[in-house]
């Protein structure tokens, strides 16, 4: 497929996890990507970026370097995110407001500062990256959960806010994904094998998601071909949300 072909995109957390899985699959599929990260992009096919979404001189830096290079922008994979594990009494405030600033904010600044380049193509989409755990009440992802939850809500205004503009913006929901934070879990566990195992178990595939899978639902959502899809949040989670099965 070459959906993307002559589109720009800006990817950003794009230097690992889903966020590199999706530049790799918008670029194969046609785009001219940037990766927008606190790392360089790994992919030399890529525009590596900098940009801490944390800071909005950054990130205005980031999407003029981006259109600087490219003439435009089409696609934004709002995707920079970080974790947080515990109860409510696990994360300190400054935890707390760091996990939102990155997981909340930071999706509301980058998506600020794109709205005059998208206004202008004819192919416009914005899609964020939440998680399951928004809506599945998972044990030991209070402060996450709620982040995540806030990208779900953002997720609905931008689409109502902007439907009129001709920019579509959706979500992607992913389950527990193999990617380097979920590594990291894994390996501070006392037990990283029967932790390991453990995530696998609770998804009724019986494995982890792929980060490429979760790449593909970010590609549909932000395709031209999805013109009529916007305000979704779509699942890609081995089924965790949906199915219980017999134990």
């Amino acid at each position: 497929m070459k959906d993307f072909d002559g589109l720009t995109a800006l990817v950003t957390g794009g230097a690992s996890g889903i966020g590199a899985a999706t530049a790799a699959l918008l670029t194969e599929r046609g785009a001219r990507v940037a990766v927008a990260d606190l790392s360089s992009a790994a992919d030399p096919r890529h525009l590596s970026v900098h940009c801490d979404v944390t800071i909005r001189t950054s990130v205005a830096a980031a999407v003029a370097a981006t259109v600087d290079a490219f003439g435009g922008l089409d696609v934004v994979v709002n995707n920079a995110g970080i974790g947080a594990v515990g109860d409510v009494r696990a994360n300190d405030d400054e935890e707390w407001r760091h996990l939102f600033d990155v997981n909340v904010v930071g999706m509301a600044r980058v998506a600020a500062a794109v709205m005059e380049h998208l206004r202008r193509s004819e192919h416009a989409a914005i899609v964020l990256t939440s998680s399951v755990v928004a809506t599945l009440g998972v044990p030991g992802r209070a402060a996450y959960a709620a982040s995540k939850g806030a990208v779900q809500a953002l997720t609905l205004a931008m689409a109502a806010d902007h439907v009129r503009d001709g920019i579509r913006v959706n979500c992607v929901a992913p389950g527990t994904t193999n990617t380097p934070w979920v590594g990291r879990l894994l390996a501070a566990a006392d037990d990283p094998g029967a932790a390991s195992a453990a995530l696998r178990a609770r998804q009724p595939l019986g494995r982890l998601v792929h980060a490429d899978e979760v790449a593909r639902g970010i590609a549909y959502l932000a395709s031209p071909l999805s013109g009529s899809t916007t305000g979704t949040i779509l699942t890609v989670d081995g089924g965790i949300s949906g199915l219980r099965l017999p134990t």
